[in-house]
């Protein structure tokens, strides 16, 4: 694994603990429910490419010797919190995409053609969530990895190598749910990160098999697609039920309009939702929604921040539309949601969880 983590290594990319006040209701929310609980019945709020919360366009200057021009900063910009500001908000499942860093042999945090750090490591951030889980051994925290591909650097069986490397490390299998293909309940996942795998190891050298975590084929995992039905299971029938639809523009014509853009938006998700309450559908299967849209250049454009927040006077994004949603539904199952810009309206993640 090279040399040995640091927690300041891991800092643009992982932040800082500031640690949690003692009337905040998020901070363990997790003591409270069972070890019975099952994990697909939980109601989990994430944040989508959690990495971006420190990207600027100060962070982007500096960075383009190796990205070359790519587009201001708040094209790629997807949430304001830091990782572990955001355990201590609640949050519970980050999607990290992952490249190699230019220049060096190592793993690093990208968002498509944004580099968000050239010099944190893969094993420095989960370090990081190590670090915080040994503070608060009553949560259970979910890694969705995924690589991301259009960054200009090489997709390898060396790079996969370094990836299984880093989970079978001994400081890895103590952290990490080693129980792999299926989602178990909260108490086998307490302290402990439980891996969503968003890649395939088909480019892994033969002999090096010990997986862990689900597997959320790639191939699988439909483009752009308001319901994605994903078999991570054959032998026990376990699905994932994914609402991805993030190329909003792909459906309908620039030029639609910030409202017409939300609007699709909020009602794919608010559907996606509304399956995963019913209790006869699919009860005991697991149900990730995605709230966040990419960057469409438009006239005006619409960033990932608008998509989430809106304009800040009249019209309203996907953030203040789903919090009295959720409230209307408190106590019923939503599964995972994945947020950007979660703290920007207050009350959203408690509403999300069910607090």
């Amino acid at each position: 694994m090279g040399s040995l983590p640091k927690l300041t290594w891991a800092t643009p990319i992982a932040g800082f603990d500031t640690g949690c006040s003692k009337s905040a209701k998020t901070c363990d929310w997790m003591a409270k429910f069972p070890d019975s609980k099952l994990l697909v019945h939980m109601n989990l709020p994430g944040t989508h490419d959690t990495s971006t919360w420190n990207y600027s366009d100060a962070t982007q200057a500096s960075l383009e010797r190796y990205t070359g021009d790519i587009g201001p900063a708040n094209e790629y910009r997807c949430q304001e919190h830091s990782i572990l500001q955001s355990l201590n908000d609640g949050i519970r499942v980050f999607d990290l995409r992952f490249a190699y860093n230019p220049g060096n042999n190592t793993l690093g945090f990208h968002h498509a053609a944004a580099l968000l750090s050239p010099t944190t490591r893969m094993e420095d951030v989960f370090f990081g969530l190590y670090n915080w889980l040994d503070s608060h051994p009553t949560e259970a925290v979910l890694v969705s990895i995924n690589h991301e591909s259009g960054t200009g650097t090489p997709e390898t069986s060396a790079m996969y190598e370094q990836l299984y490397n880093i989970f079978n490390s001994p400081l890895a299998q103590k952290y990490w749910v080693q129980v792999n293909g299926t989602l178990g309940t909260l108490g086998e996942a307490r302290g402990k990160l439980t891996l969503l795998q968003r890649f395939d190891y088909s480019l892994l050298p033969p002999g090096l098999n010990k997986r862990i975590g689900i597997p959320l084929d790639p191939a699988h995992w439909t483009d752009n697609a308001k319901i994605i039905q994903l078999i991570y299971n054959v032998a026990k029938d376990q699905v994932a039920f994914i609402e991805d639809f993030y190329a909003i523009n792909r459906e309908l014509p620039l030029g639609s309009g910030a409202t017409a853009y939300i609007d699709a938006k909020y009602n794919a998700v608010v559907a996606h939702l509304t399956n995963a309450t019913l209790p006869n559908l699919n009860p005991n299967q697991l149900y990730i929604s995605f709230s966040s849209a990419a960057f469409i250049q438009d006239s005006p454009p619409m960033t990932p921040k608008i998509f989430a927040l809106g304009n800040g006077t009249e019209l309203l994004g996907m953030n203040q539309r789903l919090l009295p949603w959720l409230r209307a539904r408190k106590g019923q199952r939503f599964g995972i949601i994945m947020f950007d810009f979660y703290d920007a309206v207050p009350g959203l993640v408690e509403a999300a969880i069910g607090l």
